[in-house]
């Protein structure tokens, strides 16, 4: 189940056309099953609920930025023209979706835990006398 609609892309957006709502459709269905793998969400829980809307429309607005620069999998250009030069890094060249940290953050879902471990120690046993064994 989608957390937002080409609606609610639109409305942060710009916009989209028939083509493009029912790309953003699609796209919003996978964000979706990628938030849930990261995190639970309880939709009974506006808050939970709007923060899932947020990333959903942050995904899918970078995958569908990315595919309309018609440069799709180059992940760094440059030109130049006499003295000038110019360079451009592209940050989703292939048009996934993803969460960012931050994105996780906002979902609760980090990613990082502190825990702690405790020590099992066990006797030694040392061969001694006799054929004796003694703890030490």
């Amino acid at each position: 189940m989608a957390y937002a609609t080409y609606t609610d892309l639109e409305a942060i957006w710009r916009p989209l056309s028939a083509d493009e709502q029912e790309q953003a459709t699609a796209l919003l269905d996978y964000a979706a099953v990628i938030i849930d793998a990261y995190a639970t969400i309880d939709a009974t829980d506006e808050e939970q609920m709007k923060r899932a809307k947020y990333v959903s429309c942050s995904m899918v607005r970078r995958a569908m930025q990315a595919s309309e620069s018609d440069m799709i999998g180059i992940s760094q250009a440059s030109a130049t023209m006499g003295p000038f030069n110019q360079q451009a890094t592209f940050s989703n060249p292939t048009g996934d979706l993803y969460l960012t940290g931050t994105e996780k953050g906002i979902l609760g879902a980090s990613g990082s835990f502190v825990a702690s471990v405790r020590p099992v120690i066990r006797p030694v046993l040392v061969k001694g006398a006799h054929n004796a064994f003694s703890v030490v």
